[in-house]
C-alpha cells in the first residue's frame, strides 16, 4: 500500500472516529432552548435502556435536541459528512429518479405508465412512501376540464427525471432531522381518485382510475430492492394523498403480511387528508370539483372510480361507503398506527366548504363558519392519539421546508414525529406480537409530546403559522391586520373569552 493510500485510510479512520464521538458532542451543543431539558432527561436515561427503546435503525444524534443552534451544528455535521464520501462506495445524490412501473397494466388516468420516484439509502432500514395530493375528478365532465388544466396529474407523458425532496422527503438533515437518511419514495398521484380506484381503462371508459392499485404495485417492485428486509414503511401523504394514506395504510401491511414480511412495521402519516363532511356555508350544485360538496364529490366518484376503502369500515358503511373517505369515521377501524397533521383552519377544507378568501373582508357569518370550523375539527381530533393540529390558516405541511418552523405548545412536528416513533418501538418491544394493534396504547414518554392540537379559538393565533400574504398586494400581513381583514371584532371576542380587550389587542400585537 502507498503512502497516499495509507494517508486516506488513516483519514478515514479518524474521520469514523469522530463521527462516533458525535453523539456525546452533540449534546453539549448550547443554545437550544427548552430542549436542553428533554437532552438532560436522555443523558439521565440508563444506556441499556435507550439502546432498547431507540432500537437498531435509530440515529444516535437526535437532532431535534439541537434546534436552538441548528445551522451552526448543522455545518459541522455536512461538513464531516462531505469529509466521509471518499471512505465510502455510496456515491451521494440527492434527487429522487423516475422508475416507471414494470407493469404496464396498471396506469394513470390516461392509460400512460404509472411510477414513482425513488432516493435509495443503502444499509438503511427505513422507507419512507409519499403519495402526492392534488384534488379529484368525480365523473365525465370534471375530469375532462382537469384533464385539460391539469394534466400533470393525469399522465405521465410529462414527467420530469428526478425529483428533489423537501420537508420529511429531504435528504438534508437540517431540514429533515429524522427521516433525511430513509430511503426515499414519491409517488405521483395520475388516478384522481384519492387513491381509491381499481378500474382500469378500456373500450368503453374514458378513463383508468387505479390509484390504489398504482400503491400496490410500487410496493411489489421495491420490495426488490430491499423493501423486504426493510424495519419500519411509513406510508405519507397530503392533502388528497392524506386520505389515500387513511384508504391504504392497512391494505399494505396486509399485502407485506400476506407474503410473508411480517417484520416490516407499516404505520401511516395522514396530512391535511382529515375532511369532515359537514354543510357547505353556501349550498351550490355540483357543477366542478371545487364548489361541490365534499360528500356528494365522494358520492359520485366512488361509484365512478370503483373506489375501494378498508374492509372494516366498508362492513360498516354497506352500500354507503363513501363515508370511509371521511378520517374521523375510517380512523377507529383502522389496525396500523397512523400520525395525523391537520391544520384547525384548513383552506381545502374552506374552498370545499364555499368560504372564499379573495382578498376581500369577510363579513361575521363567514368568521363565525371559520371558528365553527375549527372547534369541529378539533372535536373529531380529540381521540387521535398521535396527531399535532395548529391553529393555522392552510394547506399541507409535511413537505413544506418550514414544516420545522411550525410549533404546538412549543413542540416541532418532526420532534412529535420522533416521539411517537420512539414511542412505538418502545410498546413494540414489551409486546411485539401485538403490534398491529398499538395505535390505541401509544403511550407519550416522558417529555415526549404526541397529542399536540391547539386551543387558542381563531386562526393564525398560533405565533408559529406560516407567513400570511394579502391575496391582492403580496405584502406580508401581521395577525392582527390578518383577523381584521377576516373581520375580526375585538370587543366581541375579548367578551367571549372573558379578558380585557386592551390586552387581547397587546397579545395580538405581540403574536400571542
Amino acid at each position: 500500500m502507498n503512502r497516499a493510500s495509507l494517508s486516506a485510510v488513516r483519514s478515514c479512520l479518524l474521520l469514523l472516529f469522530i463521527h462516533m464521538s458525535a453523539p456525546v458532542e452533540a449534546r453539549r451543543v448550547h443554545g437550544a432552548r427548552a430542549q436542553s431539558r428533554r437532552v438532560q432527561q436522555q443523558q439521565q436515561q440508563p444506556p441499556a435502556h435507550r439502546e432498547r427503546v431507540e432500537g437498531a435503525e435509530s440515529f444516535p444524534l437526535d437532532f431535534t435536541a439541537v434546534e436552538g443552534n441548528m445551522d451552526n451544528f448543522m455545518v459541522q455535521i455536512k461538513n464531516l459528512a462531505q469529509s466521509l464520501y471518499p471512505c465510502s462506495a455510496q456515491k451521494l445524490d440527492q434527487d429522487m429518479k423516475l422508475h416507471f412501473l414494470k407493469n404496464v397494466s396498471v396506469t394513470c388516468n390516461d392509460g400512460s405508465a404509472a411510477g414513482y420516484y425513488i432516493k435509495e439509502s443503502k444499509g438503511s432500514k427505513r422507507w419512507l412512501l409519499f403519495l402526492e395530493g392534488g384534488w379529484y375528478c368525480f365523473n365525465r365532465q370534471t375530469c375532462d376540464s382537469r384533464y385539460e388544466t391539469m394534466r400533470r396529474l393525469m399522465s405521465s407523458t410529462k414527467w420530469p427525471q428526478t425529483k428533489t425532496g423537501t420537508g420529511i422527503l429531504s435528504p438534508q438533515p437540517e431540514e429533515n432531522p429524522h427521516w433525511w437518511n430513509a430511503n426515499m419514495v414519491f409517488i405521483p398521484y395520475c388516478s384522481s381518485d384519492v387513491w381509491s380506484g381499481a378500474t382500469p381503462k378500456t373500450d368503453h371508459s374514458d378513463y383508468a382510475f387505479m390509484g390504489s392499485l398504482i400503491i400496490k404495485e410500487v410496493v411489489n417492485e421495491l420490495l426488490t430492492k430491499g423493501l423486504d428486509n426493510a424495519k419500519v414503511l411509513l406510508l405519507a401523504g397530503s392533502s388528497a394523498g392524506g386520505t389515500g394514506v387513511l384508504l391504504n395504510v392497512d391494505y399494505v401491511a396486509e399485502q407485506l403480511e400476506s407474503q410473508g414480511h411480517r417484520g416490516v412495521q407499516v404505520r401511516g402519516l395522514a396530512d391535511s387528508g382529515w375532511f369532515l363532511d359537514n354543510k357547505q356555508y353556501k349550498l351550490t350544485d355540483c357543477l366542478d370539483t371545487i364548489s361541490c360538496a365534499p360528500t356528494e364529490a365522494i358520492k359520485r366518484g366512488i361509484r365512478y372510480w370503483g373506489g375501494l376503502v378498508p374492509e372494516s369500515c366498508r362492513q360498516a358503511h354497506v352500500g354507503e361507503e363513501w363515508n370511509c373517505f371521511f378520517g374521523y369515521k375510517v380512523f377507529p377501524m383502522l389496525k396500523s398506527p397512523v400520525f395525523v397533521v391537520q391544520w384547525l383552519f384548513d383552506e381545502a377544507q374552506l374552498t370545499a366548504d364555499n368560504i372564499h378568501l379573495t382578498g376581500q373582508p369577510v363579513h361575521e357569518g363567514q368568521w363565525r363558519y371559520i371558528q365553527n370550523l375549527g372547534q369541529e375539527l378539533r372535536s373529531t381530533l380529540r381521540d387521535v392519539p398521535a396527531m399535532f393540529a395548529p391553529a393555522c390558516l392552510s394547506h399541507e405541511l409535511i413537505t413544506r421546508s418550514y414544516w420545522m418552523d411550525i410549533q404546538v405548545k412549543g413542540t416541532s412536528l418532526p420532534r412529535a414525529l420522533h416521539c411517537w416513533d420512539r414511542s412505538l418501538q418502545a410498546n413494540n418491544h414489551i409486546n411485539s406480537s401485538n403490534h398491529n394493534h398499538l395505535k390505541h396504547k401509544t403511550q407519550p414518554m416522558r417529555g415526549c409530546p404526541l397529542h399536540l392540537i391547539d386551543s387558542c379559538p381563531w386562526p393564525h393565533c398560533n405565533p408559529s403559522c406560516p407567513t400570511i400574504r394579502d391575496q391582492l398586494t403580496g405584502q406580508e400581513m401581521s395577525v392582527i391586520q390578518f383577523l381584521k381583514h377576516m373581520g375580526f371584532d375585538v370587543q366581541k371576542m375579548a367578551q367571549q373569552q372573558g379578558m380585557d380587550p386592551r390586552k387581547l389587542l397587546g397579545m395580538l400585537n405581540n403574536g400571542s
